[in-house]
């Protein structure tokens, strides 16, 4: 036997190296002319084109600056401050779960002393959302940092006036808020890890906007912040040392991490610009509102997870994740819990927070993250040629262009090409939800102003129009998928009909298959569904459909009757001639196809309302 020491031996020498060119020449073969483009390249709507192979071939010179994995990640729990005691209890709560990190958001006069009680500010980090008065309250809060006797690198954290926030949301800057904020650096001047000024992109995001939007309305903002602070005597160094961003995290993993990374090299780019060579910023990441969902709520931790694992990977500082409940609901103990769970599994079992910049050298991210930041750069120096932020957001330039993302990503909910599971796709037919938690639909109705909002609105809109009718007329409508020939293409368009359908609340019942069509007509229309179904083959509609909307319409007039399939030409017309109200496929809007179900429904078991 032959014991020499092979491990030094390279390993896959036997393998021939496929070169990108080779895999392209089998792709395309693969392909049988279809269009690689249309196929098989993914175009994000921050409009960067991400191919479905990268290799050593598009290696190329990668962006510097992009941050370091954190090793003291801070773990964030929000807190709304009701009153000091309050307060104060919920922090130590969360501290004994595992929190590292307490945002305390404060409306009213509040006297840090009480709210901090037991709270090791050297070893706890402690951040500040401030509503008003934010001078007075960190003057208060310095004093009782001192009190304390807190070693001044060991305070960490960061004040957030809602500077830029307040603006986007409410379209005008508080009186002297330039005037407080330079006032909050001199007084936190002598503690180097707490930072003065928080600039947020989180609203853009959370608006509808795109990655490349997000970052760089954001650095247009930071230069508009630095312009009026210095008019107010505050160094471009101090304000570069005491920054603290705040972004909402998506829900495209590998762009959001890309969008990261690129965000602290353009930062770095910036403060070259201001001849700013050495400074150390903070990033807190908070999973986003625009993602989440009231239906189905449970799967918003699934979303919660992948936006803290890209926010982690594309090295941030601080990691924000709201209760699953937290749109509709006050965050009960339990739902905070697992939020705060997430992020502490990712850290220390996940070891997320232990490993050096593990997504370094990766081709795809390292090409992704190289695209948004020259998207970013691009749109960032058009704002800036249009006169700065503050003068593109009076003129909405900027809003109008997050309105135009905003509506190709709800054109492709509504689609449901874009899917998000619970809200377009796969919906929980279990649940029963109550109207009252459901949304009436966007009612932000003026254009000047950002408003974060959940891109199911929309969507919610239309399940409570299904949720009133049912509290109404105590009625449930109930969807029969009835089904006959090819085994194959009725089991699949059925499944589909199924997820379909579903989206609106009605019951869904399983499939019910027939020997014949006539059958299947006779008996659908005898049942006492409100909505049918046909399920089959294109063949089998060809043969058979329109003598089973003949037999059905001879029994019912009233029921709706749709057609899961895209017939096409002549046949269509002579189904819709015969009674067939429209049919479902991978084309039908769902917004648009449910919505003439409902109205239709609602004729038929609630008349007086129409």
């Amino acid at each position: 036997m032959n014991n020499t020491n092979n491990t030094n031996k390279k390993l896959f020498t036997g393998f021939e190296t496929v070169t990108k060119e080779k895999w392209m020449e089998r792709v395309t073969v693969d392909l049988k002319g279809a269009d690689f483009n249309k196929k098989l390249v993914w175009k994000n709507l921050s409009k960067i084109n991400i191919q479905p192979l990268y290799n050593t071939e598009d290696a190329k010179e990668y962006l510097k600056n992009t941050g370091e994995n954190s090793q003291t990640l801070v773990n964030y729990r929000s807190i709304y401050v009701s009153s000091e005691k309050r307060g104060n209890a919920l922090a130590l709560d969360a501290i004994k779960e595992g929190h590292n990190g307490i945002l305390f958001i404060v409306k009213g006069n509040m006297a840090p002393a009480r709210l901090l009680k037991d709270i090791d500010l050297n070893k706890i980090t402690v951040s500040f959302t401030i509503k008003k008065n934010a001078a007075t309250f960190v003057q208060n809060f310095i004093a009782h940092v001192k009190s304390s006797k807190v070693k001044a690198n060991n305070l960490k954290g960061f004040v957030d006036t809602q500077l830029i926030s307040k603006y986007v949301t409410k379209g005008e800057f508080a009186k002297k808020a330039f005037s407080e904020a330079a006032e909050v650096f001199s007084l936190v001047e002598k503690y180097p890890n707490y930072k003065a000024l928080t600039i947020s992109g989180s609203e853009y995001l959370d608006s509808g906007a795109n990655q490349v939007q997000e970052i760089a309305y954001t650095l247009n903002s930071l230069v508009y912040v630095i312009e009026k602070l210095s008019e107010k005597g505050v160094n471009t160094q101090d304000i570069f040392d005491n920054l603290n961003f705040k972004f909402a995290i998506g829900l495209e993993y590998f762009v959001e991490i890309g969008k990261f990374r690129a965000f602290n090299n353009l930062l770095k780019e910036i403060a070259t610009k201001y001849e700013i060579k050495e400074f150390k910023h903070t990033i807190l990441a908070k999973t986003s509102i625009w993602s989440k969902s009231i239906t189905d709520a449970h799967t918003n931790l699934l979303r919660a997870t992948t936006e803290a694992m890209s926010a982690i990977l594309g090295n941030v500082d601080g990691v924000l994740v709201d209760a699953y409940d937290n749109e509709f609901n006050d965050a009960s103990d339990f739902s905070s819990r697992i939020a705060g769970n997430i992020t502490t599994i990712l850290k220390e079992e996940s070891y997320f927070g232990k490993v050096a910049n593990p997504v370094d050298g990766s081709y795809y991210i390292e090409e992704v993250s190289l695209a948004i930041a020259e998207k970013a750069l691009e749109l960032f120096k058009t704002i800036e040629a249009e006169g700065g932020f503050y003068t593109a957001f009076e003129k909405e330039i900027i809003q109008e262009q997050v309105a135009e993302i905003r509506l190709q990503k709800l054109k492709l909910i509504s689609q449901r090409r874009l899917p998000m599971v619970g809200i377009n796709k796969y919906p929980n037919l279990m649940e029963k939800v109550s109207s009252e938690l459901l949304s009436n639909g966007n009612t932000n109705k003026n254009s000047k102003l950002l408003k974060p909002r959940r891109a199911s609105l929309e969507i919610e809109a239309m399940r409570k129009k299904t949720e009133e009718l049912v509290e109404q007329t105590k009625v449930r409508p109930i969807v029969e998928l009835t089904s006959f020939g090819n085994l194959n293409m009725r089991k699949a368009r059925a499944a589909f009909a199924y997820d379909f359908v579903g989206v609106s609340g009605y019951n869904v019942q399983q499939e019910k298959s027939h020997e014949s069509a006539e059958q299947a007509a006779e008996s659908s229309a005898k049942s006492d569904s409100h909505v049918v179904v046909i399920c089959s083959s294109d063949q089998d509609y060809d043969e058979k459909a329109l003598s089973f909307i003949q037999a059905f319409r001879a029994i019912s007039k009233d029921k709706i009757l749709l057609l899961a399939g895209n017939p096409t030409g002549d046949l269509m017309k002579e189904l819709t001639d015969a009674g067939l109200d429209g049919c479902v496929n991978l084309r039908s809007d769902v917004l648009v196809t449910i919505t003439s179900i409902q109205n239709k429904i609602q004729k038929i078991l609630n008349p007086l309302a129409v």
